[in-house]
């Protein structure tokens, strides 16, 4: 059950295919010496879209939910590598805390947290899950569909560590983007791993900066497969405290929106495509409760008008300005039952662990698929992306088309980690 291309132009992406697996070797030993000289974020999952002519990342998220849609066939790669991950940070790690989500009672989500105790249960720890939401004041156990259950428990802060009741961990697994910012509670912890870093939290992250570390590391790669970068890399600009329900900053977004316009033009028409470009108007900190909108002109963004109204998602006046991330749009042209699919890579240390298609039969090729409606399908992964199968025909093979989204999807991880370490308030300048 693969999702199938729709589209014609799938000669750049064949050809990139066939790229890739013939690099296969510089490629694995590019990724291995470049990890030699950085960290992997502890675990990630990335949004792609693939348009025939292109691929590319649209997303990193590096506090992943939605692992109860991995399929089950792939929960053996990922204990391997949630082993791997703890093994090089706590080698004798025995107890780890898991933090959610604050409000965290969708069953959906909850799935999603009992599948990585699962996972880190299989992996040799005691796993406890312990909420610093100020609602939840006492241990409260959660039935789930298919007769599974959580157990959520208030954490308890002692002088410098944290924990549950008469548990003491040496690992605190953040599963909560800290979009609200960072609560004291998790700060100056004493000889206990927090993970990820509080820096890559949505209070600190940045999107432009994400696709700025990315856009380096894909120039280089571009290179050593000889294939212009832009065929994996979405073009962007930004805009600095806009305020999307007034005029403040809107004539540089409008600015920005048709330079980008101009610029994918250009490369649309240096490789004869015909569809009609468009970009994604989101904002720059993924913390904020804004729309993602996408423009194919940039007096769409005149206001009022309802696709601002979409953008800003209803919010009332007094809402702040925001530094907005106007990206290249990239089309989806994957297919499931006739609904439109985009493939979502999980990774967890180094490795591709699996990965689902998210599906959404009323969203279009350029819409957002991230959406109310949308629904999961993990059994496009059941082939292992590790295994590709030289000299079969470019296009022909799901293995092959799974092991070139693991690069991409890798490439992202990798830039997410030049991003981490470019935050890291603890790193050492060098002059």
């Amino acid at each position: 059950m693969v999702p199938h291309l729709v589209t014609a132009l799938t000669g750049p992406i064949n050809e990139l295919e066939q790229r890739v697996l013939d690099s296969m070797p510089a490629i694995e030993r590019w990724f291995r010496l470049e990890w030699m000289e950085h960290t992997p974020p502890f675990y990630s999952s990335v949004d792609l879209r693939n348009a025939g002519f292109k691929l590319a990342p649209v997303d990193t998220n590096l506090y992943p939910a939605s692992w109860n849609n991995l399929s089950p066939e792939m929960l053996p790669l990922a204990v391997q590598a949630a082993m791997a991950a703890i093994e090089k940070i706590c080698p004798e790690a025995r107890n780890l805390l898991l933090i959610p989500e604050n409000h965290s009672n969708s069953t959906f989500y909850l799935s999603s947290l009992v599948q990585l105790r699962r996972i880190f249960h299989m992996a040799g720890l005691n796993v406890r899950i312990g909420s610093i939401d100020p609602a939840i004041k006492k241990t409260t156990t959660i039935e789930l569909p298919h007769g599974e259950s959580v157990t959520l428990e208030p954490v308890i802060r002692g002088k410098r560590r944290l924990g549950v009741k008469d548990f003491d961990p040496c690992t605190i697994l953040l599963n909560n983007d800290l979009r609200a910012g960072v609560p004291g509670i998790l700060e100056d912890l004493h000889e206990q791993y927090l993970l990820p870093p509080l820096q890559a939290g949505w209070t600190m992250r940045r999107r432009s900066k994400h696709f700025k570390c990315y856009e380096e590391v894909v120039k280089r790669m571009g290179k050593l497969l000889g294939v212009d970068p832009w065929l994996i890399n979405p073009m962007f600009e930004k805009c600095e405290e806009v305020k999307l329900t007034g005029d403040v900053g809107m004539e540089c977004l409008q600015s920005r929106v048709d330079a980008l316009l101009s610029k994918v033009r250009r490369k649309y028409k240096e490789y004869g495509i015909k569809e009609k470009p468009f970009v994604v108007v989101k904002a720059d900190n993924g913390s904020h409760d804004i729309g993602i909108l996408s423009v194919h002109d940039a007096k769409d963004l005149l206001a009022p008008s309802q696709k601002m109204q979409y953008l800003t998602n209803g919010l009332p006046e007094a809402e702040p300005a925001h530094d907005m991330l106007i990206q290249e749009g990239v089309l989806t042209q994957e297919r499931m039952n006739d609904a439109v699919a985009e493939p979502v890579v999980y990774m967890m240390d180094r490795y591709v662990v699996g990965g689902f298609y998210r599906i959404h039969a009323h969203r279009g090729v350029d819409e957002n698929l991230n959406a109310p409606g949308a629904s999961y399908v993990p059994l496009a992964f059941e082939q292992s992306t590790h295994l590709p199968q030289p000299g079969v025909r470019p296009g022909a093979s799901a293995p092959n088309r799974f092991y070139m989204y693991g690069v991409v999807a890798r490439l992202a991880m990798l830039a997410a980690s030049y991003e981490l370490e470019a935050t890291d308030p603890n790193a050492e300048i060098y002059e």
